[in-house]
């Protein structure tokens, strides 16, 4: 089976998810093809084809097209298919689309799949013309976000979609909302992590440390609720109580995060410690007692599940797919979000927790990620996904 995967760019060594997808779908005998904007070199697990450019110089565009354009002569009937599934388009914007599309009209796949629901987008009808089935993955941004800006953004999707996949429940809720018919199957696949990788190397203390060590994994995005987070630790603070608060990432949102905890007081105790190797996470991860992922907007977040599997205290907020990966008072904390003043709460309340209540939710946590998020069910589950 010929699997085509639609992605901005080939995923890096710490994106765990696409990566152990195609390999788990190579070992049970299929052929992928990554569709990418760009193709670096240090990626090998699979073939990729890249989208077309739009160089500045117009010679240099024309040349392109016409390259283009000759490439595509053999595959006349798709370009006619195309252009009648796409009626209501002006021939110039057609040829646009022709050339910035044409790896995937001379793709010969059982199936294409759009890593994200934004990406199938003006393209919605391209598996039907090269005699494909069409999946789209939908993640928090996806479904969560765009909608937003773009209403209606997916209706021409959903006429041609064969099967979607989402990676929590909230998700395909909020698919509903934007119109998926109840005819199109929907699989959830959430993420998962190695977990070979991240299991407990220290022993984790018995007591509370002093100050309490807080620390978060993530883009330095709005949608990650770092400055909510602040406006808690304001009130943890304001309670008399010490923290040294671990952000790891980056972001465009830096200075504004940082200002934050500047203005509230206590810059000095939050380490902004930028982008870091796995194995570096790891051990920041493990250093601290209390892990925090109070965002806005999530669709799942691998780091929680790292955290979780690393015997770490979660805190997190109710965000999309968050209270699916942490299980409130079983496997961790659930805060409902855009209260800062319910999450100080919960740290001081964490602060102290007996390790006899501690304890039980530690090993709750590494066992459910053990037993559910991992890269062998993952792939399995991909595997059927097609097949099925």
């Amino acid at each position: 089976m010929k699997i085509g995967l639609v992605l901005a760019q080939p995923p890096g060594y710490s994106e765990t998810f696409f990566n152990a997808k195609i390999q788990g779908l190579q070992a049970h005998g299929f052929e992928v093809t990554l569709f990418c904007q760009t193709s670096p070199n240090h990626f090998s697990l699979c073939e990729i084809k890249t989208f077309p450019g739009k160089p500045k110089n117009p010679l240099l565009l024309m040349l392109s097209f016409f390259k283009v354009g000759i490439s595509l002569l053999p595959y006349g009937k798709r370009i006619f298919k195309w252009y009648r599934l796409e009626n209501n388009i002006g021939r110039i914007e057609f040829i646009t689309k022709l050339y910035l599309n044409a790896p995937l009209l001379k793709a010969d796949l059982d199936w294409l799949h759009f890593g994200f629901g934004t990406m199938a987008l003006g393209r919605e009808s391209l598996a039907q013309v090269i005699g494909a089935k069409m999946a789209v993955s939908f993640r928090g941004f996806d479904i969560g976000i765009y909608p937003i800006k773009h209403p209606n953004c997916y209706q021409k999707l959903w006429e041609y979609l064969d099967q979607l996949h989402v990676i929590s429940n909230d998700l395909h809720q909020l698919a509903i909302k934007e119109g998926l018919p109840s005819t199109i199957p929907v699989v959830k696949i959430t993420p998962a992590i190695d977990i070979n990788f991240f299991k407990p190397e220290q022993k984790i203390p018995q007591e509370p440390s002093s100050p309490l060590k807080l620390i978060s994994v993530g883009r330095l995005h709005w949608k990650k609720g770092f400055e909510e987070t602040m406006r808690a630790l304001k009130i943890v603070k304001e309670q008399g109580y010490e923290f040294t608060y671990t952000i790891i990432g980056e972001g465009d949102q830096y200075e504004r995060i940082a200002y934050a905890a500047y203005e509230f007081g206590f810059l000095e105790q939050v380490r902004f410690l930028g982008k870091l190797s796995r194995e570096e996470v790891k051990k920041e991860v493990e250093a601290a007692e209390i892990y925090i992922q109070y965002s806005i907007q999530e669709g799942f977040c691998n780091a929680v599940l790292e955290a979780q599997a690393l015997g770490k205290l979660c805190i997190v907020s109710d965000a999309e797919g968050l209270p699916e990966n942490v299980l409130d008072e079983q496997t961790g904390w659930v805060v409902p979000k855009l209260q800062p003043e319910l999450l100080a709460k919960k740290i001081i309340a964490l602060s102290r927790l007996s390790e006899e209540r501690k304890q039980p939710v530690r090993t709750d946590a590494i066992d459910r990620v053990r037993q559910t998020f991992t890269l062998e069910k993952q792939q399995q589950e991909f595997v059927d996904f097609y097949k099925n």
